[in-house]
């Protein structure tokens, strides 16, 4: 199964992107040996328009075709926040399953649209606090790596 990133927002050059790429090539290295390709961050600008309902239709749009048919995970301070092991086996089930893709969206600074969030098969957060958006991508970055190691037995986790 193929696991994507699409981001509302660049992230520009430093540790924050530096650290969250070294967990992005472990994974790329160890997700393919249990069946879980890396394939990439999709980077939007965040959306121009005048009211946050406007950008976060914008944004859901470009979320909804960089998709297509792929399982999606929404990252949301609102959503459930699972332990390592639960969210890997969240995502072992798609991939057992027989999906094919699986997206996990980090929002713009308004969040995503009610309609993203419906479409979504699960609403994922890292705490009731609102993150930096620097630090999402490193700690999902990092979430990410997790499970495969998870999964694949790896002492890198530890229970």
């Amino acid at each position: 199964m193929r696991l994507s990133i699409h981001a509302v927002g660049r992230m520009k050059a430093g540790p924050e992107r530096e650290l969250a790429e070294r967990y992005l090539a472990r994974l790329a290295k160890t997700g393919p040996a249990i069946g879980l390709d890396y394939s990439g961050i999709s980077e939007i600008a965040e959306s121009r328009a005048r009211g946050a309902d406007e950008r976060k239709r914008e944004e859901a749009a470009s979320l909804a075709q960089h998709r297509g048919d792929a399982a999606l995970f929404l990252l949301d301070e609102r959503g459930k926040n699972p332990s390592s092991e639960e969210l890997a086996a969240k995502v072992a089930s798609l991939r057992d399953a027989g999906r094919k893709h699986l997206v996990f969206a980090i929002g713009g600074p308004d969040g995503h649209s009610p309609e993203s969030r419906a479409s979504a098969d699960y609403v994922l957060s890292f705490g009731a606090q609102t993150w930096p958006h620097q630090l999402v991508r490193v700690m999902l970055a990092e979430q990410l790596y997790r499970i495969a190691t998870i999964l694949s037995g790896h002492p890198y986790h530890r229970s």
